[in-house]
C-alpha cells in the first residue's frame, strides 16, 4: 500500500513537471490551453499546466528559412507541364525558379498566426510568389525577361509579397528573393543561346564603337584646345608688336616734327637718309644699284634690258 502511494506521487510529480518548458533565446513560444491561445512567453524557464491542458509551441523566430520554388529539372521530366514554366507575353515559355527567404515575425499576431497555419506557410507563399512570378512575365516578351529578369523579378515578386502577406495571416515577413533559374525550355535553348551570342556581340560592338568616338572627342577636344591657345597667342603677340610698332611710330613723328621747327630740311634728310638704308640693303640681297639717266628716252623712263644668254 505504501509503495502504491509512492508510486502515484512520483507519477503525479511526473506528470505535473510536464507543464516546466524551456525557450532558446532566439525563440519565442505560443502556450495554447484546451487550443486557446493564453501566453507568449519570451527565453527562458516557463510554468504552464500539464500535458493535455497546455500546449507550448516553441517558435524560432531568429531562424531564417529558404523556400524554393517555380521550376524543378527533376520534377519536370515527368510532368507534362512542369511548375515553374511561364507563358510570356510573346507566347513563348521560359523556365523560372525562385528562391524565398522568410523568417518569423515576432509580433504576437504573428506568432498566433504562424503557429495556427504552420502546415500550410510554404504551401501558401509559394502560390503567392509564383502567381507574382507570372505576371510579371506574361506582362514582356521573352528577350525581356531573359535579359532584365534575373535583376527586375526579384523586386516586383518581394512588392507583390508585401502587399499580399498581410490577408493570407501567415505570420512570417519576407527578407529576400532570388532568381535561382530564368531560362527557355531545353528543347530551344541552343536557338537561345545563339540568339543571346549575338546580341553580346553586338553590344560589344556598339561598346568598342563607343569607346572610340570618346577617344575620338578626346583627341578633338585637345587639338582644339591647342589650336585655340596658339592663336590666343599669336593675336596677343601681334597686338603687343602692333602696339610696339605704334608707339615707335609715334615716338618718331614727335622726333620729326620737333626737328622741323628748327630745320626745314629735316624732312629731305630723312628721305635720302631712307633711301641709302633701301639701296644698300638691295645691293646686300645681291640687288644691282646704279644711275638711271641712260633709260630716258624721249622724256620718258625706259627700264628694259635685254640680257645676254650665257656662253656655252
Amino acid at each position: 500500500m505504501f509503495r502504491a502511494r509512492n508510486v502515484l506521487l512520483v507519477a503525479l510529480a511526473a506528470y505535473l513537471l510536464t507543464g516546466v518548458y524551456q525557450v532558446a533565446p532566439e525563440e519565442r513560444a505560443v502556450v495554447r490551453r484546451f487550443g486557446a491561445i493564453v501566453a507568449h512567453p519570451g527565453p527562458g524557464l516557463g510554468f504552464g499546466l500539464p500535458w493535455g491542458v497546455d500546449r507550448v509551441d516553441r517558435v524560432p523566430v531568429r531562424t531564417v528559412r529558404q523556400l524554393k520554388l517555380g521550376y524543378d529539372p527533376e520534377a519536370a521530366a515527368d510532368a507534362a507541364a512542369p511548375a515553374g514554366q511561364l507563358l510570356t507575353g510573346d507566347q513563348n515559355l521560359v523556365n523560372v525558379q525562385l528562391v524565398v527567404d522568410y523568417a518569423v515575425g515576432e509580433t504576437d499576431r504573428d506568432l498566433d498566426d504562424y503557429v495556427i497555419q504552420r502546415a500550410a506557410v510554404d504551401p501558401a507563399l509559394a502560390q503567392a510568389a509564383e502567381a507574382a512570378a507570372a505576371e510579371w512575365v506574361a506582362g514582356r516578351t521573352v528577350d525581356q525577361v531573359l535579359l532584365t529578369g534575373p535583376g527586375a523579378l526579384p523586386a516586383w515578386v518581394m512588392e507583390r509579397l508585401a502587399e499580399r502577406l498581410p490577408d493570407l495571416r501567415l505570420g512570417v515577413r519576407v527578407q529576400r528573393v532570388s532568381v535561382a533559374q530564368i531560362a527557355p525550355p531545353d528543347e530551344v535553348r541552343a536557338a537561345f543561346e545563339a540568339v543571346a551570342q549575338a546580341q553580346a556581340g553586338i553590344r560589344t560592338k556598339e561598346f568598342q564603337a563607343q569607346q572610340e568616338r570618346e577617344q575620338r572627342r578626346q583627341q578633338a577636344d585637345a587639338l582644339r584646345y591647342r589650336l585655340s591657345q596658339e592663336a590666343t597667342e599669336y593675336r596677343e603677340s601681334q597686338l603687343r608688336q602692333a602696339g610696339a610698332d605704334a608707339d615707335d611710330f609715334l615716338a618718331q613723328l614727335a622726333a620729326y616734327r620737333d626737328v622741323r621747327r628748327t630745320n626745314p630740311d629735316a624732312l629731305a634728310f630723312l628721305w635720302w637718309d631712307e633711301m641709302r638704308r633701301t639701296m644698300l640693303a638691295l645691293r646686300a640681297r645681291g640687288g644691282t644699284v646704279r644711275p638711271l639717266d641712260h633709260h630716258l628716252q624721249n622724256g620718258e623712263l625706259n627700264l628694259t634690258e635685254v640680257v645676254p644668254l650665257p656662253k656655252r
